[in-house]
């Protein structure tokens, strides 16, 4: 590829806006909900929150403890517990794990160790993590790490959606249980009645975010305690890390049922404590309702002959559910979960006979190439796609620019800066964790010696750029000292009809013609002085005598200066404009 629109490239990946976009602010804005905190749910009922990704909760009883879910780590689970110890020294008499995953069991070992209490869990307990393993797959370890945004430095996460940002050991192995400690009780029933210390709870088998999900009912509070089938956000309905289909239609009927117990208080698998009954059975209803829209909606399109790409943009949720903030898409997305309904109900297959078959990916990256006039060409739309942070369209184009030349660098920096772009417009957390650790992969893959193709961000290039064009000025035309002045120039295209192009020309007109030839050396004072990236823009003001009566007038020139990604001037533009002050109707004439 051309070396000139490789610079350009990587110009015009320093020149895009770091503003803070709306989605930022709002996933900002989210990080209260998960401030550390000990919730009295109810009279004998407790939640810490903010410790791990998860609430821990805890249930005092006559003579002893049970405890609902574990939290992510020992470390964590440590905190929650000594807070816990703040409150009671009664034992621990049972812990209920909620469903499978690793952030929900990762602190068992440290309540485990509390006495020798019971473990209760579904009968197919760790249920996605045995599917993982008996396929061989471990690539979703990879891509839960990405996810949960584990490898990304403090300064590029903000939280995760439904928790606070939180860099466990176990990285994208924490999303399976742990195997440290098992439980000892199993339920295999559709509802079990328990007792430890007094305490009466209800264990209720579910399906939906996993295959062996279980809600706690504790009837004499009236709480609910919904595991992961429940949080305030839009549900993960699919995890971009990847899993086995995920039952929507089961995955709301858990909710129904849930909302069937009608509690007063609800504790979710993620997020505060929810303590006004009203409140609980509204978020119920809305998140059980929402979730069978989608689905409904999505069979709808599908049975028209929409593909997924069509879907997407026929499934919409109504805005009396996007509205509401335990509905917005922090952790989970629409989007996905459109396509997840698709797949998992009718298979890969869309639908188009075209899609059947579909050219390798280097063969479909050739054509492309060839239909944009060769693959310089490709890389410039890329590039103008950049330049009006079209990041998706961007980021697509340099999928075919990598697959043609994955071994050059500058593809690889101008996806990660459209991945980036992308991270920046959206809310859903794990999506902007995964754009921006691939982004951070794509820099790596680049080498070391990408930073030095890369030019400096915008300010900082426009500052240096307006200083050069400033220096280069006064030496040229207030010191007259062409040798010093050379070390700023490059091409030097001049569009002034009276020079001719390049250095050399400029200085011969600069020695031979009228005005300039016996001009005295002079201090420059540059007015209005503007850069924006490449671009130098400054005014010299000048008082005159018109040529024709010698009255007063004023004179104005506009120079205006492209510097290349080395810093040097390529290119010079000048606009003059005199006026007789006789001839003015206002009081500022030009300047």
């Amino acid at each position: 590829m051309k070396t000139i629109l490789t610079a350009t490239a990587l110009c015009i990946i320093a020149s895009i806006s770091g503003a803070e976009t709306s989605e930022t602010a709002v996933l900002k804005k989210r990080t209260a909900e998960f401030r550390k905190d000990v919730v009295q749910v109810a009279g004998n009922v407790y939640t810490a929150t903010g410790y791990s990704v998860q609430p821990v909760s805890m249930i005092v009883g006559d003579d002893g403890l049970v405890i609902v879910d574990t939290g992510l780590d020992t470390i964590s689970a440590q905190g929650v517990l000594a807070e816990f110890r703040k409150i009671t020294a009664l034992p621990i008499k049972a812990i209920i794990l909620t469903h499978g995953h690793g952030d929900h069991t990762g602190g068992l070992p440290v309540f485990a160790a509390e006495g020798s209490p019971d473990i209760w869990a579904r009968g197919n307990f760790g249920d996605e993590g045995h599917a993982f393993e008996s396929a061989g797959l471990t690539i979703n370890r990879k891509r839960g790490a990405r996810q949960g945004g584990f490898l990304l430095p403090p300064e590029k996460r903000i939280n995760n959606g439904v928790a606070q940002a939180y860099y466990p050991k176990r990285g994208g192995a924490v999303f399976g249980a742990d195997k440290s400690v098992q439980p000892n009780k199993h339920l295999t029933e559709a509802r079990k009645t328990i007792e430890y210390a007094g305490i009466k709870i209800d264990l209720v088998s579910l399906n939906g975010e996993t295959k062996d999900a279980l809600y706690v009912w504790y009837p004499e509070q009236r709480v609910l305690f919904s595991g992961d089938n429940f949080y305030k956000s839009w549900p993960n309905l699919y995890p971009i890390r990847g899993s086995a289909y995920r039952d929507v239609q089961a995955w709301a009927d858990s909710v129904d049922q849930m909302l069937q117990e009608n509690p007063d208080k609800l504790v979710p698998g993620h997020t505060r404590p929810i303590l006004e009954k009203k409140l609980v059975t509204e978020m119920l209803t809305n998140y059980r309702d929402a979730i069978r829209f989608v689905f409904k909606k999505t069979i709808e399109g599908m049975n028209q002959g929409m593909t997924p790409d069509e879907l997407v943009d026929y499934v919409k949720l109504p805005r009396k559910y996007s509205k509401k903030d335990s509905l917005k898409e922090y952790y989970g997305n629409v989007e996905w979960a459109v396509r997840s309904i698709f797949a998992g109900t009718l298979g890969w297959f869309d639908g188009n006979p075209t899609t059947l078959f579909s050219l390798p990916v280097k063969g479909e990256s050739e054509r492309m190439a060839a239909l944009a006039g060769g693959q310089d060409k490709l890389e410039l739309v890329a590039c103008q796609a950049l330049e009006k942070q079209d990041f998706q369209w961007a980021a697509q184009l340099c999928d075919h620019l990598i697959s043609l030349d994955p071994k050059t660098a500058a593809p690889k920096l101008m996806k990660a800066v459209a991945l980036e772009g992308l991270a920046e417009n959206l809310l859903t957390a794990t999506g902007r964790n995964y754009y921006l650790t691939c982004a951070q992969e794509l820099r790596k893959e680049a080498g070391p010696e990408s930073k030095a193709m890369m030019p400096a961000k915008t300010d900082e290039k426009s500052e240096a750029n307006k200083k050069a064009a400033l220096d280069f000025f006064q030496l040229i035309m207030g010191d007259r000292d062409y040798e010093a002045a050379r070390q700023y120039v490059g091409e030097y295209e001049q569009h002034d009809p009276r020079i001719g192009d390049g250095y050399n020309a400029l200085v011969e007109a600069l020695e031979t013609l009228p005005p300039w030839k016996d001009r005295p050396q002079t201090k420059i004072d540059f007015k209005n002085v503007a850069a924006d990236g490449n671009l130098v823009y400054f005014q010299t003001h000048k008082e005159i005598k018109a040529l024709d009566d010698g009255s007063p007038a004023r004179r104005i020139v506009v120079h205006v200066f492209r510097f290349n990604d080395d810093g040097k001037i390529d290119e010079h533009w000048t606009v003059a404009h005199s006026v007789k002050l006789k001839d003015c109707v206002n009081k500022h004439p030009l300047f």
